[in-house]
Parts: C-alpha cells; structure tokens; sequence
C-alpha cells in the first residue's frame, strides 16, 4: 500500500519524459536541417541541454523542495552513469559498422572535458566542509560553470575547423518551418520539464517505503528515469541515421548534469552542498571518469572487434563499471 501509488506515479512521469524526448529527437533534427547546424553540435548543445531538464528540475526541487542534498548529487552523478551506459547500448545496436569507428572526433573533447569536471566533483566530494566557500557556494561551482562554457565553445571550434555548415534538405524545408519546430520543440520541453519537477518528492517517499538511502533513490531510480528523454533522444537519432547527434546527445547531456550541481549549489543555503552530500557520492564520480576515460579510449584506438559478437571491449568496460558501482553505494548507504 505505501508504495503502489507512488511507483504508479513515478512510471507516469516516466511515459510523460520518455515520449517528449522522442518528440524532440524529430524537431532538433528538423531544426538542424533548416539551419544548416551540425548533427554534432545539436546533440551536444540544444539537445543535451533539453534533454537534462529533468535533471536541473530534479536537482533544484531535492535541494529546495525536499531538503535532500544527496538525492540531487546521487541524481545527477546517477544519469551521467546511465548516460554513458546507454553508450554500450548503441555500441550493441550498431551491427554493420562498429560504434568508434564511425563516431566524429569532436566527441573526444567532450568526453574528456567530461573526465575533468568529474574529477572536480570527486576531489570536492571527498574534501567536504574544507572545501574553500563564498557565503554558501564551493569553490567548485564556478570551475564546474568556467569549464562547460570552455568545453562547449572548444566543441564548436573544433566542429566549425573539420567541416562546414550541413546541407538544408530542400523536401525538409518545403514540408515544415523553423517557427513550427521551434514550438514543438519548446512544448516537449516543457513536459519534460514539468515531469522532471514531480520526480524527487516520488523518488523521495519510494526511498522511505523501500528502505532505500537518498543517495542510492538519487542514484539509480531518479536518475534512470530522468534520463530517459536522452535513451529516447539516442534511439530516434539512430533511427534517423544521426549518429554524431546520438553520440554528442548522450556525452553532452552528462557534462550539463555535472554543470548542474553547480546551480544546485547556488539553490543549497546551508552551505556548500557537496560538503552536506555523502562522501559515498565520490566513487559514483570516479566511475564516471572511468567510463569517461574508457569512451576516449574507443575513440582514440576505434576497436573493431566485437566480444561474443555482441559489443566491443569498450562497451562491456562501461556495463562492468556501472554494475561495480551500483551495489558499492547501496551498501554504503544503508
């Protein structure tokens, strides 16, 4: 009785997340023909960025509305783990041409920009209240801010060097227009706003009816369906044959996520909220790094080779790091 309605609840926020991020997967698409912008660069930018609302809300409401620092942390760092997961995913979806091999360079920027600010993150985790402070913000919190900007205007840079603008579709321009996209795009995004919002107070009364900590609802529950507008964002990209957008989509969102602990912060009054987070929070950091670490790996080396005729070594490196890190932060948070 005491979790029925909140799973009920939980699963429609995430039917209501998942179908929205297919719908912008369509628009960004589109919008990406009629403006002439990269698959690439749309997945990093405009797409990570709407696709992490659930994540900005999620994060804002646990620190604001639930008083639960460590459901935020474990959110965000959470979905950076499932966002890279779901790139072992693709790597298995991919038959005909292994995932490295055909990837842009361009993502090897964002994974290691990912690598970096994670470890900021795991630094800050681990030195807790001697975090150096202004008023109630870490010193963290703008290097996290100074370092996506960075990351997103290197990204861009290096995309703008390696090719030009692509082609408009003339059959795209002629069935739809930019003003049409640009609001549907913008309606999707706010129900996934909207169902981002609702989920830590859900999360939160799941966690006390299945004697669940914080960090580990934040972790793992919230965080998967939070994600699930970049699980269906990824598909529909792969679908449309964009996989540079799926790619830049799913590495994109996981640098936003690591941004967005930085507006939480702003949002957390009671001082720095890595330092009132758990330290548990720390290894979900470093696993990230790790799976960051390992997709700049497949980048650099583009291994053809499939394990078992499945997915590459890279892609059973990621499922092996998450699987590693899940039970370690149930443990300690119980």
């Amino acid at each position: 009785m005491g979790w029925g309605l909140p799973a009920l609840q939980f699963l429609l926020c995430a039917a209501l997340i998942a179908r929205a991020g297919f719908v912008l997967s369509q628009s960004a698409e589109r919008i990406a023909a009629l403006t002439g912008l990269g698959a690439g660069w749309v997945g990093l930018v405009m797409l990570a960025t709407v696709t992490s609302l659930p994540e900005l809300a999620s994060g804002l409401s646990a620190v604001t509305l639930v008083g639960a620092p460590d459901l935020a942390v474990g959110n965000l760092l959470g979905a950076c783990l499932f966002n890279l997961l779901f790139l072992a995913v693709i790597d298995a979806l991919l038959r005909r041409q292994p995932l490295y091999e055909a990837a842009g360079d361009v993502h090897l920027l964002s994974a290691a920009f990912g690598v970096v600010l994670l470890g900021v993150v795991a630094l800050s985790l681990l030195a807790g209240s001697r975090v150096p402070a202004l008023l109630h913000v870490g010193l963290y919190s703008p290097l996290l801010l100074l370092g996506y900007l960075l990351a997103l205007r290197t990204v861009r840079r290096h995309e703008a060097q390696r090719a030009g603008p692509a082609p408009v579709a003339a059959e795209t321009a002629a069935q739809t227009s930019l003003a049409f996209e640009g609001r549907r795009f913008g309606i999707a995004a706010v129900v996934v706003l909207a169902a981002g919002s609702w989920l830590p107070g859900i999360a939160d009364r799941l966690a006390g009816t299945l004697g669940w900590s914080h960090g580990f609802a934040g972790t793992l529950l919230m965080a998967l369906a939070t994600t699930l507008p970049e699980m269906a964002v990824t598909l529909s990209a792969l679908r449309l044959g964009a996989l540079d957008m799926a790619i830049g989509n799913l590495l994109g969102s996981s640098l936003f996520n690591v941004t967005i602990l930085a507006v939480a912060d702003l949002a957390w009054l009671h001082g720095p909220l890595l330092a009132d987070a758990s330290p548990a929070h720390a290894a979900t950091a470093v696993a990230a790094m790790v799976m960051s670490g390992l997709v700049v790996v497949g980048l650099v080396a583009r291994p053809r080779a499939r394990v078992a005729r499945v997915a590459s070594w890279i892609a059973i490196g990621l499922l092996t790091v998450w699987l590693a890190n899940s039970p370690l932060l149930f443990l300690h948070g119980r």
